[in-house]
């Protein structure tokens, strides 16, 4: 009974309508586009089959859509999805995860951050700066929005999740909390025990929720030495590895218990007070 009254203020949120998404550009000036797409790349983005309607690719002007919820609570994610840097799961790691947000009454912003940018010598970031700037024009915008400009959280897939902790756990606009879905880049690229040379998570990190697939190659063991450090330095994070799933599953129902990770994560809100 008590479970089913905690999920009712879900279910109401979910009949109300929402405000239509609005888009805007993140730089009054375009930005730096991306290098041009090598032979290499391209051979490896046709290696991902047929083009997607859901695969965003070839962004030069950088965007962020706002989904508002009928009720806002404060709280804001920007969404950034995953695609390797090389295009973007637009709708399963994207618009899906917005409306989602908006059930919980959370603002959703939708990152369209440039990409392919695999060719450039950090791939990260120009990526990095769209989020960055995002966030800022969120905080900017805030009262506007409805939004605490201390509730500003980012949400990221795959490599959308290597862009979250490169803004997280570095200088620059930083988000107030983290979401990582199977993230990761920071391990050394040829022993999976040791982070990569230079990383250190920092004192002041943001609280993070981790959610990853067993059956998801390095991610899993990725997810959990980014945990312990957490865990080391006693600040907020949440870990669940799920035991099937694998990789890119963002907002699918695949019949597996990863399923339930938006309900895990909106569980953690909820805990930290970003729900009131």
């Amino acid at each position: 009974m008590k479970s089913a009254l905690l999920a009712l203020p879900l279910l109401l949120a979910a009949s109300l309508p929402a405000a239509e998404p609005i888009t805007l550009n993140l730089f009054d000036t375009p930005p730096a586009a991306p290098a041009p797409v090598s032979e290499k790349t391209a051979q490896l983005i046709a290696s991902y089959g047929k083009a997607s309607p859901n695969h965003v690719m070839d962004v030069s002007v950088p965007t962020m859509t706002v989904y508002q919820p009928e009720k806002p609570n404060g709280t804001c994610v920007v969404v950034a999805p995953g695609g390797g840097y090389m295009f973007m799961s637009y709708q399963t790691e994207g618009s899906q995860v917005c409306e989602y947000l908006n059930t919980l009454g959370v603002t959703g912003v939708l990152l369209k951050y440039r990409v392919p940018t695999r060719d450039e010598n950090e791939p990260f970031a120009m990526p990095v700066e769209d989020a960055r700037q995002a966030m800022k024009i969120v905080r900017q915008r805030a009262s506007e929005w409805k939004v605490d400009p201390k509730r500003v959280g980012l949400l990221g897939f795959s490599a959308g999740g290597n862009l979250l902790g490169r803004a997280a756990w570095s200088t620059g606009e930083r988000p107030d909390f983290g979401i990582m879905i199977y993230g990761g880049g920071f391990l050394d690229a040829t022993d999976k025990t040791k982070f990569r040379e230079g990383f250190t998570m920092p004192k002041d990190a943001p609280p993070m929720f981790f959610a990853v697939a067993h059956d998801d190659k390095a991610n899993p063991i990725e997810a959990t030495m980014l945990y312990l450090e957490y865990k080391k330095l006693n600040l907020p994070a949440e870990l669940h590895i799920f035991t099937k799933g694998g990789h890119g599953f963002g907002m699918r129902k695949t019949g597996q218990p990863i399923d339930g990770w938006p309900q895990r994560c909106a569980e953690w809100m909820g805990s930290m007070g970003w729900l009131k």
